[in-house]
C-alpha cells in the first residue's frame, strides 16, 4: 500500500495486538523537537537542562517545582502542557486510549495537541485506504478548512495552505479569500493518483457539494473513526437537505453544527442564512442495536457539519466519541 501523511510521525509508533498505536521514546522526542519546546538561545538554564534531560529519558519524572522555575511564562505554559500530555500517554496503553480519556474527562489540552492525536489515529484507522477522496475528506478532522462557492460547487481548501505566502494567480484562489496564494487545485479523478505524493502538502481542495463524492467520502471517514475507536459498526449516509427531519438524536460535528442542531431540537425556525452554512448533513444508523441506549434502538442519529460565519469549518471529531447514544464501551481503553 502507498504511504501517506508521513509528517504525522506514525513511523515512530508501534502497534499492539489490536492494531492500536503504542507510544515510543522516539515519538515523545518528536514533541521535544517542536519549536515551542526547543529552548531559544536566550532560554534560562532550567529550561535548557530540562530539555536535555528529557531528550535522554523522555519519561523522566518532572516535579511541578521544576516547571515553575522556568523563567519565561510562555515556555512554562508550553512545558506544562507537554508534561501533562506525556503523563497521560504513560498512563494509558495507546494513543487511542489517551485521546478518549482526554476528551471524555474534558482535560484541557491545546487544540494543536488534539489535532496531532487525531491525525495519527486517523492515519492508523485508514492505513489500508486506497481512495484519495476518503483521505482528503479525512483532513477535515484535524485541519480547518475554508469554504467557498465556485462555479456552483461548494469547495473546501486547507486554511493554512490558503493563508500561506505566495502570489495569487487564479480566480479560484481569490474566491477563497487568498490575497497572496498560489493556484488552487481541486481533487478530481484525473489527479487523484497524485494524492499520495503530495499528501503532506495539504494543497488539494475538495468538492463538498451535496450529492457528490466528497461528502460521501466524509461519511466513510466518520464511520471508520467510530468503528476504530468504539468498535461499533455503522453506516453513515449523506443527505441533501435539512428539511422535514425528526431529530431523535443529533451530534454537531463542530461548534456551529451543534448550535444549529440545538435550534432544531428546540423547535426554532432556521433562516436561509443559517441553512446555507450547513456544509454536510448525515444520517447514521447502527448495525447492532445492542450497543445503543434503549430509546434509540432502531432510530437514526443525525450529524450536522456547518461553517462558521467566517466560512471556516473547524471540525470537532471528539463529539463523535462522546455524543453518540451508545452504552459505555471499553474499546478505547
Amino acid at each position: 500500500m502507498k504511504d501517506f501523511w508521513l509528517s504525522c510521525g506514525h513511523h515512530m509508533l508501534d502497534r499492539d495486538e489490536r492494531g492500536r498505536l503504542r507510544v515510543t521514546d522516539e515519538f515523545v522526542k518528536l514533541y521535544l523537537a517542536r519549536p515551542e519546546l526547543t529552548p531559544p538561545p536566550d532560554a534560562c538554564a532550567v529550561e535548557c537542562s530540562l530539555h536535555a534531560a528529557l531528550l535522554s529519558d523522555p519519561w523522566r519524572p518532572i516535579a511541578a517545582t521544576e516547571l515553575d522555575a522556568i523563567a519565561e511564562a510562555d515556555a512554562r505554559e508550553n512545558w506544562r502542557h507537554l508534561v501533562s500530555l506525556r503523563d497521560h500517554l504513560a498512563a494509558h496503553q495507546t494513543l487511542e486510549a489517551t485521546y478518549a480519556a482526554l476528551v471524555r474527562e474534558k482535560i484541557p489540552v491545546p487544540p494543536l495537541f488534539l489535532d496531532q492525536l487525531v491525525h495519527l489515529i486517523l492515519r492508523n484507522a485508514l492505513d489500508r485506504c486506497d481512495d484519495a477522496y476518503t483521505l482528503r475528506a479525512a483532513e477535515l478532522f484535524f485541519r480547518p478548512q475554508r469554504l467557498t462557492v465556485y462555479d456552483g460547487s461548494l469547495l473546501a481548501a486547507d486554511q493554512e495552505h490558503i493563508d500561506a505566502n505566495g502570489v495569487a494567480v487564479s480566480p479560484l484562489a481569490v474566491m477563497f479569500g487568498a490575497q497572496e496564494e498560489p493556484d488552487i487545485e481541486v481533487l478530481t479523478d484525473a489527479n487523484a493518483q497524485h494524492y499520495w505524493d503530495r499528501s503532506d502538502r495539504f494543497d488539494l481542495a475538495i468538492d463538498l457539494t451535496p450529492g457528490r463524492r466528497g461528502l460521501a467520502a466524509l461519511g466513510t471517514v466518520i464511520g471508520q473513526w467510530v468503528q476504530h475507536l468504539l468498535g461499533i459498526e455503522l453506516t453513515v449516509e449523506p443527505l441533501d437537505e435539512l428539511h422535514n427531519i425528526a431529530l431523535a438524536w443529533y451530534v454537531g460535528l463542530d461548534a456551529d453544527g451543534t448550535k444549529i442542531g440545538d435550534a432544531l431540537w428546540n423547535g426554532m425556525e432556521i433562516d436561509d442564512a443559517t441553512r446555507n452554512r450547513v456544509v454536510g448533513l448525515f444520517r447514521l444508523k447502527f448495525h447492532d442495536d445492542s450497543f445503543v441506549i434503549d430509546r434509540m434502538a432502531g432510530e437514526a442519529v443525525y450529524l450536522i457539519l456547518a461553517m462558521a460565519p467566517d466560512r471556516v469549518v473547524r471540525m470537532k471529531p471528539q463529539n463523535l466519541l462522546v455524543g453518540l447514544p451508545v452504552r459505555q464501551v471499553d474499546s478505547v481503553t
